[in-house]
């Protein structure tokens, strides 16, 4: 299926959730540290992207959609290096901000072509500026097609059920990447989209397909969701809805990063289903748009030409 520029241009998304910087420290590994048994890296080269929810707003705009995002950072250095890069991308930003909030940043040290260590810098917001968060979304919420709630555990989406409920009340297509085991703070989403690990907290393993649907119909039913979108990396994914089961395999190619993957999948899903895409008719584009991303290095994204290999 191959859906128009076009309609995607007209499609508008609001993402909302945790933005991230994501900083990369390139450099060689010539030996190792005589202090420790580590690799010491010489560092030679450094890069910043946007990552988390704003990372998902850019793979929207990438595609050729609209993206509005809706966070909130710190009043620090981060916060402003995440704002220019956003400003070059063509997402809207609405960046609520709290000064003794550190913007969340992922420093990765890349030696020999890969990943060495990652270090995390992160603390929780303040309700008082969570609540005006919840005050900006009600009025953005009308002017978009779909919202997208990208949850990354990092506190800034402590409202999302009456966020939700307003959503819904609008009659938006709501989507949302979870996080952690307290699902019922999606509930009345439209679609939720946790991969293996993350749909095991909730509900525990499964012993067979047929276990691993009974298990998703009583989580559904439980959550009143449209649907579940279980990604299952090198197994595909499988949408569970009032039709049964629609399992995409993987789009064969070469891993080379998985990270922010989940990103891609969720936002090529949303966008097109803001282009007025049916469900199941997005599900083996966003997994394809999956597959072509772990072939990148670090959060990346797809382009249209990409996914429907449009050719000049």
């Amino acid at each position: 299926m191959i859906i128009t520029q076009s309609k995607l241009a007209a499609a508008r998304v609001l993402v909302v959730g945790d933005a991230m910087l994501d900083r990369y420290w390139y450099g060689a590994v010539e030996r190792i540290s005589p202090e420790a048994p580590v690799p010491v890296v010489r560092v030679t080269r450094t890069e910043e992207r946007i990552g988390a929810a704003a990372n998902v707003a850019y793979n929207i705009v990438t595609l050729g959609a609209q993206a509005s995002l809706l966070t909130v950072v710190g009043e620090d250095e981060a916060s402003h290096h995440l704002e220019a890069l956003v400003a070059k991308t063509g997402i809207t930003p609405y960046f609520g901000r709290d000064a003794r909030l550190k913007t969340t940043v992922k420093l990765r040290v890349i030696g020999r072509q890969q990943q060495l260590i990652r270090l995390d810098f992160e603390n929780t917001p303040e309700s008082e500026v969570l609540a005006s968060q919840s005050a900006a979304f009600e009025k953005l919420c009308p002017a978009h097609d779909a919202v997208l709630f990208s949850d990354y555990g990092k506190g800034g989406l402590a409202h999302i059920p009456l966020m939700i409920e307003q959503a819904r009340a609008a009659g938006k297509m709501v989507l949302v990447d979870p996080k952690g085991a307290e699902y019922m703070r999606y509930k009345n989403a439209t679609v939720i989209t946790p991969n293996r690990t993350e749909l095991e907290q909730v509900v525990g393993s499964w012993r067979s397909e047929a276990d691993l649907q009974d298990k998703v119909s009583q989580l559904r039913q439980s959550l009143n969701l449209q649907a579940l979108l279980l990604t299952r990396s090198e197994a595909g994914m499988t949408l569970f809805d009032d039709h049964g089961q629609l399992h995409v395999p993987a789009v064969a190619r070469e891993v080379f990063d998985v990270t922010g993957a989940g990103d891609t999948v969720i936002a090529t899903l949303a966008a097109l289903l803001a282009a007025g895409v049916k469900l199941r008719d997005a599900v083996p584009v966003a997994n394809l748009a999956g597959g072509i991303v772990v072939g990148k290095f670090g959060t990346a994204t797809v382009a249209y030409s990409e996914l429907f290999d449009v050719r000049p």
